[in-house]
């Protein structure tokens, strides 16, 4: 596998799996709402738009609305057009009304993608990536199911979620991952040694939940330090989120949004939303540039000198 970037000022991009060349600002679908009325109506709008606007690479999952989110999703843009990536996850299952529970036996995960090719109404889906890795089934059964599927042309590349580094170099030897899924953001970098090996590797770092937020700001203080940075926390991290903002005429998401684009070139924000506001705002943030001064200061370097 090889993947690529080139970070123009306008359109940053990023070829995932060496084939795929998409903006590196995408879209989460996932809180599109999928019931019919008005407000599945505006989701389609949202979800054009987002296109509209240059976005080529959407995220969804089977576990969204148990396969809602996707006919939402086919219902807004098929026919595709030929820019636009879709990658949807597998490898959880509805357990109750309102419960999941793993299921990445190889005979699941092979009925869980049929179904999902059905519902985004496609004979491949380009990236494919599991959703979370099953206690109870062997990782390499998990992963060289998918890559049966791969070898059968039903999926383009593979891709993980919520994983370990250690995970995904073991994954890695039963076969090629294009991308992996886990939740990172300014204020919680957990997954930093993730992002470092998807960096050496040239895999795609799809960040969930990639704006800061009030929470992550608690998780950051309560263990006295951001995820990754120490004086970021102690100083107040979400202070110095919005005198940056300030300083450049933003919102702080769009700053939030902005240093996960220059934190890597592998790193591919899928903010998501429901509101056409909200969604030209996010996007916007691809044409923010943040001053070598601001990144060390939301770094935290520069606060600990």
């Amino acid at each position: 596998m090889t993947s690529s970037t080139t970070n123009t000022p306008a359109t940053p991009t990023f070829a995932i799996g060496g084939e795929y060349r998409v903006a590196r600002l995408g879209f989460g679908a996932m809180r599109l709402p999928t019931k019919p009325g008005p407000e599945r109506q505006a989701a389609v709008a949202v979800a054009r738009r987002a296109v509209e606007l240059g976005v080529t690479l959407i995220d969804t999952a089977h576990m969204y609305g148990w396969g809602a989110n996707e006919e939402l999703l086919a219902e807004a843009l098929h026919p595709y057009p030929d820019d636009l990536l879709i990658t949807t996850k597998v490898g959880i299952t509805r357990s109750g009304p309102d419960g999941w529970a793993h299921d990445a036996r190889p005979e699941s995960l092979r009925e869980q993608v049929e179904r999902g090719l059905r519902r985004l109404r496609v004979d491949r889906v380009g990236l494919l990536q599991l959703h979370r890795i099953d206690p109870g089934v062997p990782l390499a059964d998990q992963v060289g199911a998918l890559r049966e599927l791969q070898l059968e042309g039903k999926v383009g590349h593979i891709g993980l979620s919520e994983i370990t580094s250690e995970q995904l170099a073991e994954a890695r030897q039963t076969a090629d991952i294009a991308s992996v899924q886990n939740r990172y953001n300014l204020l919680d970098r957990d997954h930093e040694p993730v992002l470092e090996a998807c960096e050496a590797a040239g895999i795609a770092f799809l960040p969930w939940r990639p704006v800061a937020t009030a929470t992550d700001s608690g998780r950051a203080a309560d263990s006295g330090r951001a995820e990754g940075s120490g004086p970021l926390a102690g100083s107040g991290p979400a202070a110095v989120l919005a005198t940056v903002a300030a300083e450049l005429g933003a919102t702080v998401p769009q700053v939030a949004l902005a240093w996960l684009l220059a934190r890597s070139p592998v790193v591919l924000p899928i903010p998501g939303t429901g509101s056409l506001a909200h969604l030209e705002e996010n996007l916007a943030a691809g044409d923010l540039r943040l001053t070598g001064a601001q990144r060390q200061r939301l770094d935290g370097k520069a606060l600990s000198a």
